[in-house]
Order: C-alpha cells, then structure tokens, then sequence
C-alpha cells in the first residue's frame, strides 16, 4: 500500500488501538440473544482521530490490523472518514480484533473484547515509528492500552520522549489514561500499570481520564485531589471526567474550569470520551479557553452519546454548535447510520 507525501505537519497524530465494533441492532438484550449487529470501525485512538478529521483537522493514526478482511474494512472506512492510514500496517500473525456490546441505555454497556491471541495493534514497534513526523505534528494522542505489552509499550513511551525531546514548546502531547483492565495480562494489571502511567506522564503535556483511571494512575480519585495528581505528575493540563458531574479541569498556570454534561437521550454511551477527546484536541490547538473547549468537547461527547455507533456518529462542528445553541445533545444527525430496535 502507498501513501501520497505529506508536505506539512499533521494537526493531530494518534496512536494505538484500532479495530471492528460490531454493535447490536436490538436494544436492551444481552448478547446471546441479539439478532442483528451492525458492523462499525472502532478503537479508542481510532475514534479520535475521526472526531477531529470531521471537525477540519489533518489527521493520522498509528496502529495495525490484520492481514485479513476486516483490516482492509478499517482502511477503507479510515481513508473515508478522512483519517490518513499511511501509518495503518498488516501483521500476518494476528486476526483483526473484534468488540461486541451490549446496549441498555442509559448507562450499562458492557463490553466484549475479542483481542486474543494478541492484538495487531500492540505490534507497533519503535523502530518502525516516524519519529520526524511524531515530533513535528501539532498534537500526538496516546493512550494507556498502547502501555499494556510490548512492542507496544516502548514504542508508546518512545512516541513520548520523542515529543519531549523536540516538539515544538506549545505542541498537545495527550495521555489518554484509557484504563481497560481486561486488556492487560497478570493477577495485578493496575499494580503493573501504575510506574508505567507515571513514565509516560512524565513526558505528556495533557492528561484525560476518569475517576477510575486516575486513581490507577494517580492513586487519588477524588476529581480536584486526582488532577492536582496529574499536574504533579508533569503534565500542563489535567482532565477528569466524571460522568453525570461533567468534567473538571486543571492547568498548571492556576486556570481551572469545571463544566456539567449536556441533557441528551442516551442510545449507546461509548463513543462518547472519544468523540469529547476530538474535540478537545480540535478546541485546543483553536486557542479556545479552558471552558470553552470543555463545553466544546461534552456538547459533542453529549451528541454521540445520542447515537448507536461511534465512529460514524462523530459530529460536525455545526452540530455542536446546534447543541450548544439548543442546551440538548439530541440534536439531527448528517449522515444516516443504523438504529437499534428496543428488544
């Protein structure tokens, strides 16, 4: 596969998981009895990076499929959606990853991962990274999984020291805490997790995570005890997200914000962080303020918390603005997607 040059940095760069949803048709019915499913592109960093490809950004991925069917449904729906997937190589060793759900709204969605025998996306190796154009882009997005094995993990680490080493001194470098134990082998995953959280924040300008994940790698999961945390951590900027509370800020300069969630009818609550962690990313390298770009990023978190899918659920900066204007994350959807049947 080839890739036409790219003669300028990138605005956004993300890094890790990469794979199929495939989400139920039928709401309120666990998955043994569900009928129909549709068939979706999914990963977290994926996800991302077409939340901020729908709101303008040049954007990239790094990650692997397999050398099969289904990697080449990814590549296909991330050239579609606007996503550069020159950085999207096949390992012939390890099947794509799938990800069922099920979908009782509004807030139990359990997850299923199918990743054995191991990930492609967790053969992403240091060596074969563009570290030129890591540095170079004006935000790097990674998260906590790319942490959970190695080849993984140094190249994730090694992504970090590359960006501290010579990204430009107001480039985003983003740790998306993005803690699924389920993903990481060993009795202990969050005793093996937490030195690792604490490398790569180290080299991080921005942390985003939860309750959950901050207290794995903080150890403090009260939200301002947790982002005081982070900040001592190294990083410029701490995001904690806390559900029904809204989301809660802190820069290392003194400015904080702390913004609630947008009203919405839940349909499917997973794709929500990802699609607020686009849009802050977009929102940020804007130079919008601190509760601007929260506001921002829960209006469109709020919008495809509305809606089935994830990555094609990812709104545009007029919905966004529409849900801002109207106080409700329900708002019409561009494009059309499938719709879940209540069960």
């Amino acid at each position: 596969m080839t890739a036409e040059p790219y003669d300028r940095p990138y605005d956004l760069i993300t890094m890790g998981r990469l794979g199929v949803d495939l989400y139920p048709l039928q709401t309120g019915v666990e998955l043994a009895r569900v009928e129909s499913f549709g068939k979706f592109l999914g990963g977290s960093p994926a996800n991302v990076a077409v939340a901020a490809a729908r709101l303008g950004r040049s954007v990239a991925l790094v990650s692997r499929t397999g050398a099969d069917p289904f990697g080449d449904y990814l590549h296909r729906e991330l050239r579609a959606f606007g996503v550069d997937d020159r950085w999207v190589t096949d390992v012939t060793e390890y099947p794509t990853p799938v990800t069922f759900c099920e979908i009782f709204p509004p807030d139990h969605f359990p997850i299923h991962f199918y990743r054995r025998p191991k990930a492609p996306d967790l053969e992403i190796h240091l060596h074969e990274l563009d570290l030129p154009a890591l540095r170079a882009a004006r935000a790097l997005w990674v998260t906590g999984t790319g942490l959970s094995a190695e080849p993984s993990r140094a190249a994730t680490l090694g992504a970090l020291q590359e960006r501290a080493d010579g990204a430009a001194p107001d480039a985003l470098t983003v740790l998306d805490l993005d803690w699924r134990p389920a993903l990481w082998d060993g009795p202990a995953p969050a005793d093996e997790a937490r030195p690792l959280y604490r490398e790569a924040l180290r080299h991080a300008t921005v942390a985003v995570g939860n309750a959950d994940e901050c207290e794995v790698a903080t150890g403090e999961r009260e939200p301002y005890a947790a982002a005081r945390a982070l900040l001592a951590s190294g990083v410029r900027l701490a995001v904690v997200k806390q559900g029904p509370k809204g989301v809660l800020a802190l820069a290392a300069d003194g400015t904080a914000a702390e913004v609630p969630p947008l009203p919405v009818e839940v349909v499917n609550g997973l794709g929500a962080g990802d699609a607020f962690g686009g849009a802050l990313a977009h929102a940020l390298l804007a130079g919008r303020d601190l509760e601007e770009a929260l506001r921002y990023a829960n209006a469109a978190g709020a919008i495809v918390a509305g809606r089935l899918a994830c990555a094609p659920a990812m709104p545009h900066d007029d919905e966004i603005a529409l849900a801002l204007a109207t106080g409700t994350g329900s708002v019409p959807a561009r494009h059309r997607e499938s719709r879940p049947v209540d069960g």
